[in-house]
């Protein structure tokens, strides 16, 4: 009576990870896609753009100050509204500047010389596949929790493979069969699955932690007290303000400076706090007065801030810069290929069974039912919303 019931048990079991891996693959399979290349959007970028690319070299590079000065001689016209430090070496600086109205354009300079070696506007590679990542291109209140209920059936599929892999603690070296395409298409996606068990869990987790923050539950973001408006300093004077700030945090590794209109210039980064954004660490300094007004330590948040802060690098593999980020790629590349592998499980199944000579792929369409067009349907609509949502407003 016993067996019976846990073989029922596993029957439910495998009906929901059927379920899951089938009606929702074409959709799935697009925002793992999207997520997976997103961890190196910005070295894609670097391939397509070459204002972005420079050439390392052994003396020391030139300061914020000089970087800020050539950005904002190349756009007299606009106002110089953030800087970025090299991601790698091989890693332009950018600036963004604004007119005040639509989207901010990049401003890109040499680490070395200081010199400008282009401008490029809004959009970009980057842009591109983190909002169709994160929100399909729609607006943030609707997109977001359509993705991100993709994690609600993340972790039940993960759940369900593990009841239903008898003894699956014993697959980790079990190598796929050959001979049957289903059978070593299965073995495959079993094993994919065994070794993607942290991640999957990881990305899931994370997942419900954006669904979370969209439906309310964010963290409140530290706030810095006001400051009057004046010019935003460059050469020289920006330069004594990045002194002034290291000396108020001198583990601080600035990696951004924000020129704001209403809180003076913020130098962020990371710094003895581990696994944070670098928002959480920030020295606020008043130009006019060359005041430290506020600070920010990654150490001091709560628990639910430090929740906050550490979604992004876990999310997305970027606390440990570029050998992190190759393993998530690597892994959600193997991710994304399991929902596809999962779909071919369930139609060559099919086709086996009912001796049809039907296409697996007719069958997996089949199968979809009206979650197909859905899935077609939400990609269409991030691809024609693409132009307009990468080229307005941040």
């Amino acid at each position: 009576m016993d067996q019976v019931r846990v073989k029922k048990g596993r029957s439910l079991w495998w009906v929901v990870h059927s379920w899951i891996g089938l009606k929702l693959s074409i959709f799935l399979t697009f925002i793992l896609a999207t997520g997976t290349f997103a961890v190196f959007a910005h070295e894609i970028d670097w391939l397509v753009t070459p204002p972005m690319r420079a050439s390392p070299r052994s003396e020391p590079i030139a300061s914020w100050g000089a970087w800020a000065q050539a950005a904002a001689r190349a756009a007299p016209d606009a106002r110089l509204q953030t800087l970025y430090a090299p991601i790698d070496p091989w890693f332009a600086v950018e600036a963004w500047v604004s007119r005040g109205k639509g989207a901010p354009d990049r401003v890109y300079v040499d680490p070395w010389t200081a010199k400008v070696t282009g401008r490029h506007g809004w959009a970009s590679v980057h842009r591109f596949l983190r909002q169709a990542h994160r929100h399909l291109m729609l607006p943030t209140k609707i997109g977001i929790p359509i993705v991100c209920s993709l994690a609600l059936l993340l972790a039940a599929s993960l759940a369900s493979g593990i009841v239903t892999y008898k003894k699956w603690w014993r697959g980790f070296f079990r190598m796929p069969r050959g001979g049957d395409g289903r059978r070593m298409t299965g073995d495959l996606h079993r094993l994919i699955g065994l070794w993607s068990l942290w991640f999957v869990a990881l990305i899931a987790v994370t997942g419900l932690w954006y669904l979370v923050e969209t439906l309310g539950g964010n963290a409140k973001i530290p706030k810095v007290p006001d400051v009057e408006a004046g010019p935003m300093p460059t050469g020289v004077a920006l330069d004594r303000l990045v002194a002034i700030a290291r000396r108020a945090d001198p583990a601080l590794d600035i990696r951004e400076i924000r020129f704001t209109p209403d809180n003076g210039v913020i130098f962020l980064g990371q710094s003895s706090a581990w696994l944070v954004r670098d928002r959480a660490n920030a020295v606020v300094v008043d130009p006019a007065t060359s005041q430290v007004v506020a600070r920010l330590d990654g150490r001091t948040l709560n628990i639910h801030q430090r929740i906050s802060e550490m979604a992004d690098p876990l999310h997305f593999g970027t606390f440990g810069g570029l050998w992190t980020k190759i393993i998530w790629f690597l892994f959600g590349t193997l991710l994304t290929a399991m929902a596809i592998t999962g779909t071919m499980i369930y139609a060559m199944r099919l086709a086996r069974s009912a001796r049809s000579d039907v296409g697996s792929l007719k069958i997996a369409w089949r199968g979809m039912g009206a979650w197909g067009y859905i899935g077609i349907a939400l990609i269409l609509l991030t691809l024609i919303l693409t132009p307009g949502a990468i080229g307005g407003a941040s």
